[in-house]
């Protein structure tokens, strides 16, 4: 690959990354324990964490800022070895990433409607929160979301089919959630996969960088996406290309990537391993959603 390609990967900035802060570092570095450490259950060098971010403009002054906000924040910790310093997720925050992932690899677009009744009047801002997200309040105490399995402690809910034609649930589906701004998302997050698809074969270290990246677009997107039931969307909705695409480009990059995750990260017991069961889990999710 030319170090021009090289290049363009590397200041590839979609409109919804703003890699400069030190938050969205913190943002982009989750992202990588979340694509990389979390599968192989371990921790990670520093110095890979610096080298991994440095060509997208996020300097070592800025990373560990992240990290200690990170750590103040109870997602990482760190351990001490010598002259060394790693890092791994919590067990909170691998739980929380572990449910994040079925989202962002596998979605499983819900086929069922909940409501949820929220006796302290509080719907609004639990909407607003991770406790019901991707549901909107319809008043002080009721909140109206996609089926998940979860039903968060001190709530109940009900759940079952909707009733109705397409075209009634998609009048109310575009009146109750904000589906325009989501669907220019994703085209945006389409614009990025197609300009990393423009510059494969991608080897080693370039590809694991194009996977993280559209990992952290994608996965800004996913976590807010709704995930109604398809009899609610616009026929056309740009969320199923999408997951369409990120799936092809993340399964078409991940040889290479994790051979580099071997040949190139380390953790305190060693080098990292290329592959793992929860990473081929990963990769299950990933051909499933390809399937169906």
């Amino acid at each position: 690959m030319q170090n021009s390609d090289v290049t363009n990967l590397r200041a590839l900035r979609p409109a919804n990354l703003d890699l400069a802060k030190p938050l969205r570092a913190g943002g982009f570095i989750v992202t990588l324990f979340g694509d990389v450490v979390a599968p192989r259950g371990g921790d990670v060098w520093i110095g890979n964490i610096i080298a991994f971010c440095a060509p997208f403009g996020i300097s070592e002054t800025l990373i560990r800022t992240a990290m200690s906000r990170l750590v103040s924040a109870g997602q990482i910790a760190g351990l001490r070895q010598g002259r060394r310093s790693y890092y791994r997720l919590t067990d909170a925050a691998r739980q929380e990433y572990a449910q994040a992932g079925t989202r962002i690899y596998g979605d499983a677009r819900a086929r069922h409607w909940r409501l949820v009744f929220c006796p302290a009047g509080d719907a609004a801002a639990l909407c607003g929160s991770d406790t019901l997200a991707g549901h909107v309040a319809l008043n002080d105490e009721i909140a109206l979301g996609p089926d998940d399995a979860r039903v968060p402690e001190g709530l109940c809910a009900f759940t079952g089919p909707a009733q109705g034609s397409e075209a009634a649930l998609r009048a109310m589906a575009q009146k109750l959630w904000n589906l325009e701004d989501l669907a220019q998302e994703y085209a945006g997050f389409l614009d990025l996969a197609a300009q990393i698809n423009a510059l494969m074969p991608l080897t080693g270290a370039e590809a694991l960088e194009a996977r993280v990246l559209i990992v952290h677009a994608f996965r800004q997107i996913a976590l807010r996406d709704p995930r109604l039931p398809l009899a609610a969307l616009p026929s056309d909705w740009a969320g199923l290309r999408a997951r369409e695409i990120f799936a092809q480009t993340y399964l078409a990059l991940s040889a290479e990537a994790d051979s580099h995750v071997a040949a190139a990260f380390e953790g305190a017991e060693g080098p990292l391993q290329s592959h793992t069961p929860a990473g081929e889990a990963r990769y299950a999710l990933l051909r499933e959603s390809l399937s169906e």
